[in-house]
């Protein structure tokens, strides 16, 4: 059998191999301590469940239209204006089934064969795989850990050719937990604007920010940046609803058309019961939505300061989201009970193997040399993983 060639470039998830390892530890009945994962670990607020209950008691449980109802695109026109000084229209966003859903619609509406899409590196997994499945071309720039992750306007600027049709920028960052400033996004948007190329603005993790900084959309920089805009965002991260499937799109109308074209044939609509849930998220009160994010600080400053602790170890300290990403490769060419550690991949095997600790290798995210720990986990299992990842690499020589 010959698989399409847009399948056979896809590279497998380290992810769900890691997964795949620690349920058969589980099932051998090993005690898997499990920081891989991207999904805070509270409960749905108790005002969404209840509004999702009502939905399915009050038989709203038909098709709605593909694009989304128009209750849940009022109320997130009605969000954007309020906390991202964004101003849309109802015919300008486009719900789908969770943010990827929306991120797969923008790139297979907007890349063609041979465009190329640039990818600031760290990046979330799924963004070169979804480029390439356009027949699109992505185009890394690397970042280092001492610029914060964080793609400076000259590199943008070197990178650009008569080919680039997007970049695509995620603050707070997946996998790095890197906060853009308004500074920093203003220098970004004069080069997109001088090249007219199109930006798609990840900004799932908006509402998880620390040490008192302020998020910005990028949308938000002026009229000609907007344009250009494509803003992704949801309701799983902030609102602990990430089995209810609902991710929202936001940019100039005609886009948003076509998007709802490419989406009214591959799924239709999204769940109209997780819709009706979204509308009470993203007008409730937001008491929770605070209270887990104090939480997640608490876990924030534990990991990184425990991290630093450990020989060999680095980790600068994440700004947004729930991930602290430690450089390790000061660990790259030892041996741990005989066996080399040629590289990340090798580190994070050895750790699940002998300790029970997942967590994923860089190279996953373009990042050889690094690790990436989800914080979105208890305290306790926090300082119990910590502690074993500590006695794993004093074992390494």
């Amino acid at each position: 059998m010959k698989l399409a060639k847009r399948v056979r470039i896809i590279e497998p998830s380290k992810t769900l191999e890691l997964m795949a390892k620690a349920k058969a530890l589980k099932s051998e009945g090993k005690n898997v301590l499990e920081f891989q994962v991207g999904e805070p670990d509270f409960n749905t607020p108790e005002h969404i469940k209840k509004a999702g209950i009502k939905a399915i008691e009050e038989n709203l449980t038909k098709y709605t239209p593909s694009p989304g109802t128009m209750e849940l695109r009022k109320a997130i026109v009605e969000k954007l204006e309020k906390e991202n000084n964004l101003k849309y229209s109802p015919s300008e966003v486009m719900v789908s089934n969770g943010g990827k859903h929306c991120l797969f619609n923008g790139i297979m509406t907007l890349v063609d064969s041979g465009d190329e899409v640039i990818i600031p590196t760290p990046y979330w997994v799924t963004y070169p795989e979804a480029v390439k499945i356009a027949d699109g071309v992505p185009v890394f720039i690397e970042t280092t850990s001492d610029n914060d992750f964080k793609v400076t306007p000259d590199q943008l600027e070197k990178a650009i050719t008569e080919k680039t049709k997007v970049l695509i920028l995620c603050s707070p960052s997946n996998p790095t937990g890197s906060v853009y400033t308004e500074e920093e996004l203003r220098g970004i948007a004069q080069v997109v604007a001088k090249h007219q190329i199109y930006v798609f603005s990840d900004e799932m993790y908006e509402k998880l920010i620390y040490d008192g900084l302020s998020f910005v959309s990028f949308a938000s920089l002026g009229e000609d940046v907007k344009k250009l805009t494509l803003t992704f965002n949801g309701v799983s991260k902030a609102y602990a609803m990430t089995g209810w499937r609902i991710g929202y799109v936001a940019g100039a109308s005609e886009i948003i058309k076509a998007m709802d074209s490419l989406q009214s044939h591959a799924t239709s609509n999204p769940n109209s019961i997780a819709q009706k849930a979204s509308v009470a998220a993203l007008l409730g009160p937001t008491d929770e939505l605070e209270e887990m994010r104090k939480e997640f600080d608490i876990r924030r400053l534990y990991m990184v300061d425990t991290l630093n602790d450990i020989p060999g170890i680095e980790c600068r300290t994440p700004k947004g989201a729930f991930y602290a990403f430690p450089d390790i490769s000061s660990f790259i060419g030892k041996t741990y009970k005989g066996e080399k550690i040629t590289n990340d991949d090798d580190f994070a095997r050895l750790l699940l193997e002998n300790y029970y600790v997942v967590a994923v290798p860089g190279s996953s995210f373009g990042a050889p040399g690094f690790l990436r720990f989800s914080y979105a986990t208890s305290l306790e299992i926090i300082k119990e993983g910590m502690e074993l990842l500590k006695r794993f690499v004093l074992e390494i020589k």
